[in-house]
């Protein structure tokens, strides 16, 4: 996976690959998906959610130039594969996930192989973000939204990083965001699609 989906197809950071080389992915899809976990492919992981294929893990991961001393949220837990990825990049993560089966299942995903130590699951709205601990450093959003969150801009730090998908409800943009000296940027990594971020400022 590492080398042919990730190093082949432009993840460079070394970082970010040794976190998806350590990180068993098996251990985070449906028992009925392991054969399959490494698979370019995002799979369903129940209650209309899915776990991003392993290179957008990584694209998203490598887009906010992690080093180490950062506090990361990540909207949208899912199973918990990608607050693993960032745990061992970041120094905090909190992972908030609106639907509460999820929440729970990310949790139990990530205390039982290891990698909750630093990484905090809410159940929440991730579309309005998490005031109590903001601001971030990073923020890295798991579902496709109408518009960039305001209130996502708000919690994050100058300089900071976000990474979402942006456009309808089928197909968006994956943006990088930038906030530096007040002033907003963004670039575009790459055409996506995932599912619709629910919530406030999400899709009704």
């Amino acid at each position: 996976m590492v080398e042919a989906q990730l190093r082949r197809r432009g993840i460079h950071d070394e970082r970010v690959l040794r976190a998806m080389r350590e990180i068993p992915r098996e251990e985070f899809v449906p028992a009925e998906s392991r054969l399959v976990a490494y698979q370019d492919d995002p799979i369903h992981i129940g209650h209309g959610q899915t776990i991003s294929q392993p290179y957008m893990t990584a694209l998203m991961a490598e887009s906010l130039e992690l080093t180490g001393t950062e506090t990361v949220l990540e909207v949208g837990a899912g199973c918990g594969y990608a607050a693993a990825v960032l745990g061992v990049l970041a120094l905090r993560v909190v992972s908030v996930e609106l639907i509460p089966a999820l929440a729970q299942l990310a949790l139990e995903n990530l205390r039982r192989t290891g990698r909750g130590t630093n990484v905090t699951v809410v159940c929440g709205d991730g579309s309005m973000g998490y005031p109590e601990a903001a601001p971030f450093d990073a923020i890295s959003v798991a579902a496709g939204a109408p518009e960039i969150p305001a209130t996502l801009l708000e919690q994050l730090k100058d300089p900071g990083r976000l990474v979402i998908p942006v456009g309808d409800y089928g197909d968006q943009e994956l943006r990088v965001v930038s906030k530096q000296r007040g002033r907003i940027d963004y670039r575009v990594a790459v055409l996506c699609r995932f599912v619709p971020l629910r919530g406030g400022e999400g899709w009704e």
